[in-house]
């Protein structure tokens, strides 16, 4: 059990700064990575397409004998994380969690923003966590729906994701927040303009690194550290040209030797 592979899938490319901080942190754990390049974006979708889509990404994984998947789709972890759980045989680490403990770690004020698409937003998945976790929080939220074809598009330093940054975020300048969750895997792909938009006061979380941390924390405690030369494979579903650029830019060569294009 221990030597089979991670699973890590999301709606796009997004999921890869998931798949990056598991890679730095667990060099020695092999991967198996699929991004639903097909169909994205998830976030202007109905619950039902979204939880019919990562059941597909689960079967598809679990069929590679993966011995833990991770879900590096905020959207997914917010509208149907519980449905898919209950589907697999192995568990299924959520997005969600680790970016809300991260920030109230780090916030001094006691207000936090959150970004994200229009599903993750709409659930208040966020706002419940948060709250879970301190009561007194004060959360503000801002659906972002561009910035997902942006960063698919390898778009991060483009002057239309500066003009999409300064639209949807300049009000946060003014809100008192001192921290903001990137609520969507992709948004890293855009951190620059997103901070240059809200300002060098506020501090920008996202999910990658709080994630890659809870998962080392729960392989250890399972004993399922890998013990045998690490193997990595990455999958979309469209696209592989543009997104094996994007992934070059995120992962290097060296990571992804072959992006291979599956059906689901």
């Amino acid at each position: 059990m221990k030597n089979k592979p991670i699973g890590i899938f999301d709606s796009g490319v997004g999921g890869l700064t998931v798949a990056k901080a598991i890679l730095e942190l667990l060099p020695n754990e092999s991967v198996i990575y699929i991004g639903d390049t097909a169909r994205i974006p998830y976030g202007t979708r109905g619950r039902d397409v979204i939880t019919s889509f990562a059941t597909e990404l689960v079967e598809f994984l679990l069929k590679k004998d993966v011995k833990y998947l991770v879900a590096a789709c905020n959207t997914i972890s917010a509208t149907c994380l519980e449905e898919i759980q209950k589907l697999s045989p192995v568990p299924i680490l959520g997005v969600i969690k680790p970016a809300a403990k991260e920030a109230i770690k780090t916030t001094k004020s006691g207000k936090i923003g959150v970004i994200g698409t229009r599903a993750t937003i709409g659930s208040k998945i966020y706002e419940k966590e948060l709250k879970i976790l301190s009561p007194d929080v004060e959360v503000t939220t801002k659906a972002c729906p561009m910035f997902v074809p942006i960063a698919e598009e390898a778009l991060g330093r483009h002057e239309i994701a500066k003009t999409m940054a300064y639209e949807y975020l300049t009000e946060f300048k003014d809100s008192g927040i001192d921290t903001l969750i990137l609520g969507c895997t992709h948004y890293p792909l855009l951190r620059e303009v997103i901070q240059e938009a809200v300002g060098n006061e506020i501090t920008l979380i996202d999910s990658a690194s709080p994630t890659a941390r809870l998962l080392n924390e729960e392989l250890e405690k399972n004993n399922l550290f890998n013990e045998r030369s690490a193997e990595r494979k990455f999958y979309v579903t469209d696209a592989p040209e543009r997104v094996f650029q994007i992934a070059d830019v995120f992962l290097g060569k060296h990571v992804v030797p072959t992006l291979e294009k599956v059906t689901l």
